[in-house]
């Protein structure tokens, strides 16, 4: 079941709720008042609803910069602090290649070819961390 938090709106991303995650398509340009608004709506809707993922659809995208490599990372870190994972989908090669090149880093992000490897990606389970957070070393 599928069910909009967020209609279209010139200047606003639409946020989807499809069960237990969140579906949001970047569009080509996103600027600065556009990305700020999305982080609150995520925030709010997460909150509100109780979703456990969110899944941000990147395949429109042509170029990624600094500005969009942070505004992910931060999506992806006020996500995890609300309890919901976040997994970037459908980037392009050519946005792969310049990422690297730039040495550009999402950290707390996992990514996926597609919106559905991205969504069952998200229905699987969260491996507990394991105790002492450290590697084994032997004796």
């Amino acid at each position: 079941m599928s069910e909009a938090f967020s209609r279209p709106v010139a200047g606003q991303v639409p946020v989807l709720r499809l069960g237990h995650v969140l579906l949001v398509t970047l569009p080509g340009d996103l600027h600065d008042s556009m990305a700020d608004r999305l982080q609150q709506d995520l925030s709010e809707t997460i909150v509100r609803s109780g979703v456990t993922g969110v899944v941000i659809d990147i395949s429109g995208v042509e170029i990624v910069d600094s500005f969009l490599g942070r505004v992910l990372a931060e999506i992806a870190a006020q996500s995890e602090l609300l309890a919901a994972r976040t997994v970037v989908a459908g980037m392009r090669p050519a946005v792969a290649i310049t990422m690297v090149e730039l040495g550009l880093t999402l950290p707390g992000l996992r990514t996926a070819v597609t919106a559905e490897a991205a969504m069952e990606l998200l229905a699987q389970p969260v491996a507990p961390p394991r105790a002492g957070g450290g590697r084994e070393e032997s004796p």
